[in-house]
């Protein structure tokens, strides 16, 4: 993995799946919360489950699947408080914090930038030890607009002045880095093993990587940015 690191001023990283282990959002959307969700119908509990999978399946990609309110109005189930109950599942992804220490090091301005919910981000930054080491947090609902949104990229280029050309954007999402990449940013890295519970994702369209041990190694990685700084 070779990264240009001379020409990048910025690092924009996504939270769950690039920072964070995405195994508790999984867990959780895809498990936990609809078992839960299916008590609430006794004797229709796998009609339940169904129905909940199809409501996020049609909301997936926008900004309504992201957020703790919208769903738990829309299921009327408090989603911040069951998150609570397996918040021992949110883990760093292995290297996260020297990853940022070095990208510090090097003085690159360290950007998180996720469509989280910022309830959600709130409860994972209280189980982790990232959010002293980021420069700046911005979540999509800020903008009223998901990452995958050109709207998002805009607006949020208008209240933070970055250069698109000298800036590294990484997330394990294809969906967002195709929106990055339309936006004009410069350098991409896929994250093709978000979830530590499952086999990578080979990732054919941007260059990519499974730890950050990838981009710290001596040779040709980012400790090569931290000397001549």
């Amino acid at each position: 993995m070779e990264i240009k690191w001379h020409e990048i001023d910025y690092v924009m990283l996504d939270m769950d799946g690039t920072l964070l282990d995405l195994h508790f959002d999984n867990f959780f959307w895809l498990t936990y919360l609809p078992k839960h969700y299916a008590k609430k119908f006794p004797g229709q509990e796998e009609k339940a489950r169904c129905s909940l999978y199809k409501q996020l399946k049609d909301r997936r990609g926008s900004l309504e699947w992201y957020c703790t309110d919208f769903w738990s109005k829309e299921l009327d189930i408090e989603i911040i408080s069951l998150k609570k109950e397996v918040s021992h599942l949110i883990k760093q992804r292995p290297n996260i914090i020297s990853f940022l220490k070095a990208l510090n090091t090097a003085k690159k301005t360290r950007m998180l930038v996720t469509n989280a919910h910022p309830k959600s981000v709130e409860l994972k930054f209280s189980k982790t030890q990232i959010s002293s080491l980021l420069d700046c947090v911005i979540t999509s609902h800020d903008y009223g607009y998901p990452k995958e949104s050109q709207n998002f990229w805009h607006s949020f280029a208008q209240d933070y002045q970055f250069d698109s050309k000298k800036t590294l954007f990484i997330d394990d999402s294809i969906s967002v880095l195709r929106a990055a990449r339309e936006f004009g940013i410069k350098h991409i890295l896929c994250i093709d093993s978000p979830d530590s519970t499952l086999q990578a994702k080979p990732c054919k369209e941007f260059p990519s990587i499974s730890h950050f041990s990838e981009i710290l190694s001596v040779s040709g990685g980012l400790s090569n940015a931290i000397h001549t700084n």
